[in-house]
């Protein structure tokens, strides 16, 4: 069940990898204390929300499962077209050593949140099957919270070398995933 347990995480950790990459991408050098801020972000709603379904259960699952795709969308939405207005905009303006700019944890917690949402349902499934859950949570928190780090890593080598284009490509790419995801949840597209 570990096994199982890992690959869901890897599968839950996709878009928390590719906001992470995003992430990455606007940083001058690696910051390693927003690095790890990014992965316990990411790492802390993917084990949360799983056992907030697991909690709701059957309950409330035609609530849930009926809006999580629209919620995501608007939510990844707002923030890659933030992105992009805000790469646009500066134009060649650069902030000449302001290197280790503070997280934004307003935009960072809409981002766990948007990313985590399919976890909640997940959790859901975990209410019917014998799953322990809070091995389920850490297994896909840990797993999350190593792929965010990573994907910061990778963006971030990247990113020095094509920053406006690169955050452009980032807000594009979170636009992406919330049609990605609303477009899977109203049966468009399956990937």
């Amino acid at each position: 069940m570990v096994i199982e347990l890992f690959l869901i995480g890897v599968g839950l950790s996709m878009d928390a990898f590719a906001v992470s990459v995003c992430k990455g991408l606007g940083m001058e050098k690696i910051n390693k204390k927003h690095a790890f801020l990014i992965g316990l972000y990411f790492g802390g709603f993917q084990a949360l929300m799983p056992f907030l379904g697991w909690a709701l259960g059957i309950r409330f699952q035609k609530y849930i499962t009926s809006v999580d795709h629209w919620i995501a969308f608007f939510l990844l939405l707002f923030i890659g077209g933030k992105m992009v207005i805000e790469a646009v905009r500066d134009k060649d303006v650069q902030e000449i050593g302001a290197k280790d700019l503070p997280l934004d944890h307003k935009e960072m917690l809409l981002l766990a949140v948007a990313t985590s949402i399919d976890a909640l349902a997940v959790g859901i499934t975990f209410a019917f099957l014998n799953v322990s859950i809070m091995e389920a949570c850490l297994i896909i928190g840990c797993t999350t919270f190593v792929l965010s780090v990573i994907g910061v890593v990778v963006g971030n080598f990247f990113g020095t070398r094509y920053k406006r284009k690169a955050e452009i490509a980032g807000g594009v790419i979170l636009i992406l995933i919330g049609l990605k995801i609303l477009l899977e949840h109203l049966g468009i597209i399956a990937f």
